[in-house]
């Protein structure tokens, strides 16, 4: 089994469907960024892509909460899902079968934090809805905020430090 937790934002509405024997099911979008060293020794910001599925009773409680650019966290089972493009093209892709799905922080509470205005009224001061654990992954800085250790420069060359 591939287990695999992924933090990032809701691209698309979540889109509810259910399957040939009436069963539920929620599929989303989540956008993970993170950034590379090019050769040329710049930081590059990349995004990747993977569809979220969540099926049952909670796909119905989290399609009410759910909305394009949402944060959340993503813990289950990763599955290569090939699908075909406007083209005709098929493409490879990854999927999670979600376990469990957390709200997190907006984006817009992110940068009201940012901006030094006081952060309050986000998700994580609200009761969780249902299908959610109700707890909320602990918040680490993002690596721009990152204080440098003194042998930073020997880190640098490390694809995944900033």
């Amino acid at each position: 089994m591939l287990k695999t937790m992924l933090i990032g934002n809701l691209g698309n509405d979540p889109e509810m469907r259910y399957s040939a024997s009436d069963s539920p099911y929620l599929r989303f979008n989540v956008a993970s960024n993170y950034r590379v060293r090019t050769p040329e020794g710049e930081w590059q910001d990349k995004t990747e892509w993977v569809r979220v599925t969540v099926a049952g009773t909670r796909a119905e409680s989290l399609s009410q909460y759910l909305k394009k650019g949402s944060r959340v966290y993503v813990d289950g089972r990763l599955e290569a899902r090939p699908w075909t493009d406007q083209q005709g093209q098929v493409r490879a892709g990854l999927e999670v079968m979600a376990n469990e799905v957390q709200f997190m922080s907006s984006r817009a509470d992110d940068e009201r934090a940012g901006s030094g205005r006081q952060e309050g009224g986000g998700p994580q001061d609200r009761p969780a809805p249902p299908g959610s654990s109700g707890t909320q992954p602990s918040r680490s800085t993002t690596p721009r905020d990152r204080p440098e250790p003194e042998d930073a420069g020997e880190l640098e060359d490390l694809p995944f430090y900033r």
